[in-house]
């Protein structure tokens, strides 16, 4: 009974012995992977973090943003730092600024790249940290590969200086190898996987950032009259409330003069 243990503390070829054998590059290889795949998890739950922070916030805007009776009080309703207050506070900030320009353009749109400037800056912090995963996905098996082939290398050193090629001999450069091997594609097969979810939710997100944009243009062009219908219709097979904006009174969207 004793036995088992023993000969599992003194198998010289573990994970340990591999990098002690492997020397100052098969440690070298270890230490990158394992940091690529800790900097990897951390983006993809600080990102989710972030993510569902936002998803949250749109909630918010569709059950009670709208309707408030002017868009400033209705800001005040947003979270401080949220990605709709930011948007809401670029459309006030444009809305004042237009009117102080020595060389007027149209307000629509004045109004328009206002916003998308500002929608963009959110998209850009979404994606901040998604390349570092893409890069981990396509650089890891690589990494990894060198390791097996630098044990490969040893590998072939020690059966010539030993003259043959007995299971001794090879046995541990061969496991170290085929351990950096599986390193590699354990540490990029996560990367990969975390960022095709990552940036299809940033891409969901956006669209609803990009409805709430539309939707607020609309608002500000009509001085108030055109806003989208919250209530009656309930929420769309995608999660979002129905988006159909026109004024109660306005079966149909019509552009106003700007005031």
């Amino acid at each position: 009974m004793q036995a088992a243990p023993a000969a599992a503390a003194n198998n010289p070829y573990g994970l340990i012995p591999a990098l002690q054998q492997g020397g100052i590059i098969a440690i070298s290889v270890f230490a990158i992977l394992v940091l690529m795949s800790i900097f990897s998890f951390y983006i993809l739950f600080t990102k989710l973090m972030q993510q569902q922070k936002i998803i949250s916030q749109g909630r918010k805007v569709r059950s009670s943003f709208w309707n408030a009776p002017n868009l400033r009080e209705a800001s005040t309703k947003l979270e401080a730092r949220s990605a709709y207050r930011a948007i809401v506070d670029d459309a006030l900030l444009a809305t004042d600024q237009h009117g102080k320009l020595t060389d007027p353009i149209d307000q629509h749109d004045w109004m328009a790249n206002s916003l998308a400037r500002s929608q963009g800056a959110i998209g850009a912090r979404l994606g901040e940290g998604l390349a570092f995963l893409a890069t981990v996905g396509s650089t890891a098996p690589f990494i990894g590969l060198f390791g097996t082939v630098v044990g490969i290398y040893r590998a072939l050193i020690r059966i010539g200086a030993s003259g043959q090629a007995s299971i001794d001999a090879v046995a541990g450069p061969v496991g170290e190898a085929l351990i950096m091997t599986a390193l590699g594609l354990v540490v990029a097969v996560p990367a990969v996987l975390a960022y095709n979810w990552l940036v299809r939710r940033n891409k969901s997100i956006m669209e609803d950032l990009a409805a709430f944009t539309n939707d607020l243009h609309g608002y500000l062009m009509s001085a108030g009259a055109v806003k989208p219908r919250v209530g009656g219709s309930g929420p769309t097979p995608g999660g979002s409330a129905s988006r159909t904006a026109t004024a109660p009174s306005e079966p149909v969207r019509t552009p106003t003069t700007a005031q």
